[in-house]
Parts: C-alpha cells; structure tokens; sequence
C-alpha cells in the first residue's frame, strides 16, 4: 500500500477532526504553489479567498466570510492551529457528535468573521483575516462551557481542569488584542463568544450546527463514491440456501473484523494499526 493510498484510508476512517485537518493542510499545501513569494517569504492572499474588511470587499465577495478560514499566514500558524483542533476537537467528541463539530466549527469561523468584520468597521481600521482559529476556538470554549470541570494532564504542568485552560488562552488574547494582530484575536474572542451561546442553546434544546452538520454526508462521500445499482431486477436462486448461509458468514467474519479495527482506533488511533491491518481496511473501502 503506497502513501497516497494510506492518506486516502486515513482520510476516510480517522473521523472529522482528522478530515478538517487533512483540508487545513491540503489548502495550506495549495496556497503555497499559488499564492506564496519565495522572494518575501509571504503571503499574498487575493481579496476573493481572504477576509478583507473593508465592505466593499465584502459586499461584492461575501463567500470569504468562509474561505478565509481555511486559509493560512505561515507554517507556524498552521501548526498551532492544527495542534489545538486536535487537542480541542477530540475533546468536543467526548460529549457530542461528528456532524456538531463540524457544523460548530463552520458556523463559528463565520461568526467570528463577522465580529472581525462588524469591530473594524467601527474601529475605522483596515485589516486582512486568514486562519481557522476563531472556528477552533468556538470548539474548544463549547467544550470547556458544557465540561468545565474535565481533568487534563499537561506535561510539567500537572493536573488542571479545562475551564482554566479556556481561561488563559482568552485572557492572552484579551491581552494582546490592543498590542498586536487585533483582528486575528477578535476573531478569537468572536468565536469564544460563539461556542458559548451554542453549548447554551444545545442544553436548552436548539441545535444550531443541525442543519449545516449535514455537509458531511458531502465531506465523507468523496472518497467514498457510490456504486451504481442500475437494475432493481430479483432472479430466483436454486441454490439460495446455501449461497446465503456461507456468504454470511464471510460477512460476519469480516465486519468482526472491521469492529474490531475501529475499535482500535478509537483507543489508540490509526498509526496503532499494524500493516496488514491497514490493508485489509484499503481492501473493504474499495
């Protein structure tokens, strides 16, 4: 099994979190032929991806209220944002479901976009946005709103509760806000401010991410395309029997299997798996 093969099998079994990490990533990698200077070693992200905030940009290219979230300003950035997706989104899946996160990160990014938006057509300030950290925040502060008091082992730190977590990393960037980078923190604390009203909505039964959760349907199935069933035609089988019973058992043999695999992943994840193991799950995604 080649490298592309294994990112392919990665993609499709390693869940949300690992998918909006390989987009993250795949863009980044993408960014890099089209839009990044050797020369000055920078970015220059055209004013139809990024978030400009001037509303003339906006008003003629609202779609970047989306795209800039998934674009970057440098390695480092992408690294730390990737880093903390996984630490924060592998907690939000403790309590809540694949298709929450993904509609609360999508619909976070936005709103934090629009809180960068909204504070520097007041402020009189112009600004570009690029970054998924407003949409990564709004998933670690629903997390630490509905599990304040969940234990977290950090290295030569000791024990702490998530809220404390939460709570330096928005003081920082309450900080920092006045000194550097105001827009990216707005968008910070925008996103903070949205992954807190949506775990109070869920509790009180409304769901915002219900209806945008539904693109991961569309997330999953591409690569994982359907096969085609032209003919809906049943044909009689004399020797049905018998043909059902051994094709079931293969059946149960092989979905044992899988269980068993995907059991595995969830304790240890997917590098855990042996080399038969993952070709034996390539085998079946096909």
């Amino acid at each position: 099994m080649n490298i592309l093969e294994d990112l392919k099998l990665q993609y499709k079994m390693g869940g949300i979190v690992q998918r909006l990490i390989f987009w993250n990533v795949g863009l980044f990698i993408l960014s890099l032929v089209f839009f990044y200077s050797f020369k000055t070693r920078d970015f220059s992200y055209p004013d139809w991806l990024a978030l400009y905030s001037s509303s003339s940009h906006f008003v003629t290219k609202p779609w970047t209220l989306f795209t800039y979230m998934f674009l970057h300003g440098s390695f480092l950035h992408l690294l730390f944002n990737m880093l903390v997706l996984h630490f924060s989104g592998r907690l939000f899946l403790t309590y809540f479901t694949g298709r929450q996160l993904l509609g609360l990160y999508l619909l976070g990014g936005v709103f934090a976009g629009f809180v960068f938006l909204i504070s520097y057509y007041f402020l009189g300030m112009y600004s570009v946005l690029v970054g998924a950290s407003g949409a990564i925040m709004a998933v670690l502060i629903a997390t630490a709103t509905y599990a304040p008091y969940m234990l977290l082992r950090i290295p030569l730190i000791g024990t702490v509760k998530l809220w404390q977590v939460t709570f330096v990393i928005v003081l920082l960037d309450l900080i920092q806000l006045p000194l550097n980078n105001t827009g990216g923190h707005l968008a910070h604390l925008g996103g903070a401010l949205f992954g807190f009203i949506y775990v109070k909505l869920l509790q009180n039964g409304t769901d915002l991410s219900k209806g945008i959760s539904k693109l991961q349907d569309g997330i999953e199935g591409l690569f994982s395309p359907k096969k085609k069933t032209p003919f809906k035609k049943v044909h009689k089988n004399t020797y049905q029997k018998t043909t059902f019973t051994k094709t079931t058992q293969e059946k149960d043999i092989n979905q044992k299997k899988i269980d068993d695999i995907l059991d595995k992943i969830s304790k240890s994840g997917y590098d855990s798996l042996s080399k038969e193991e993952k070709e034996f799950l390539f085998k079946v995604g096909k």
